[in-house]
């Protein structure tokens, strides 16, 4: 099945604002959107303060984007989600908020958001589907995060409906690959277990020890897919119905450990502790939305990813 999609946003020679630019997501974002011809603008926090209430409108004003592509966001693992759950939704909100106002006001011509797979409810049928965005409360750990990101959403779907304001929000999937964070106190589970895997074979460690059972599954994207996915949905998709970018395949921690291991070559054992928690046993996204609706599709199987991503560490890690 093959779907034609018209550019209705051609970034060729436009103009765009990447919020959180130099972040490991908007890097490649910044990258693809040069590939297609586009004039970037990407920023930190420490030169535009999403945070403060006019910093986005004296931006815009200033530098008169065409198109902007919001993904600043303050994110942590389980225990930064736990640690500061007021802070998570307040930051998090308050810069998207603040962002689609002043695209409103100084009139950009289109608008990215992007959301989180957090936003879905605990227990949700899997795959996960956007209509069922609303059909229960996120898991508790990161409720403060996806709750906040769900609330730009309804802001985005509203503001289309009173003032016309066109946008698109897109919700990825867990992202990996090279250019992750290293640091094992806040990176997330791949880059972590790399590590550990490179490390424990470098000290000869006899076993590695992993948390919780195994048995929860969870699905990955490639980043570079993700950043086809954002710049995919900016010049072909026109509707403010959310959109899933992941690749509709999910493999249980356990597998995903072992192939780790294969293409680390660490040879001892791994020992499973069930004592740590599991997370969400299910995490996995129908992602047929945005095939039919822009012609997205992941390219980058897991193994190929895994085999760059690990590659990438090595050397990184010295």
């Amino acid at each position: 099945m093959s779907f034609m999609h018209s550019v209705s946003f051609p970034l060729h020679g436009k103009r765009l604002w990447v919020t959180g630019g130099h972040g490991f997501l908007g890097k490649q974002v910044v990258a693809e959107l040069e590939r297609r011809g586009a004039r970037v603008l990407a920023t930190r926090s420490a030169e535009v303060d999403l945070m403060d209430p006019s910093a986005a409108q004296r931006f815009i004003k200033d530098q008169r984007p065409d198109g902007v592509i919001h993904l600043a966001a303050r994110v942590g693992g389980i225990g930064a989600n736990r640690a500061h759950p007021g802070s998570f939704f307040f930051a998090n909100a308050v810069m998207g908020i603040h962002l689609i106002e002043a695209c409103r006001l100084e009139q950009v011509e289109k608008l990215a958001v992007l959301g989180t797979v957090c936003a879905y409810p605990k227990f949700c049928p899997v795959p996960f589907h956007e209509d069922d965005l609303w059909n229960g409360y996120p898991e508790e750990t990161n409720a403060p995060y996806g709750v906040a990101k769900k609330a730009l959403l309804v802001q985005m779907q509203s503001y289309k409906q009173e003032y016309g304001t066109r946008g698109i929000f897109l919700i990825p999937v867990n992202l990996y690959g090279p250019g992750d964070h290293l640091d094992l106190e806040t990176n997330h589970v791949i880059p972590a277990l790399i590590r550990k895997f490179l490390e424990a074979k470098a000290q000869g460690k006899p076993t590695v020890e992993l948390w919780g059972t195994g048995s929860a599954s969870r699905e990955f994207l490639f980043v570079e897919d993700a950043a086809r996915g954002i710049c995919d949905g900016m010049e072909a998709y026109e509707d403010i119905d959310p959109v899933n970018l992941g690749t509709g395949e999910e493999i249980t921690i356990g597998n995903l450990a072992a192939l780790i291991q294969e293409l680390t070559g660490f040879q001892g054992e791994l020992v499973f502790n069930p004592a740590y928690p599991d997370g969400q046993p299910k995490r996995q996204l129908d992602t047929s939305r945005a095939l039919e609706r822009f012609g997205w599709k992941a390219q980058v199987g897991l193994r190929e990813g895994l085999t760059r991503t690990v590659a990438w560490m090595r050397e990184a890690l010295g």
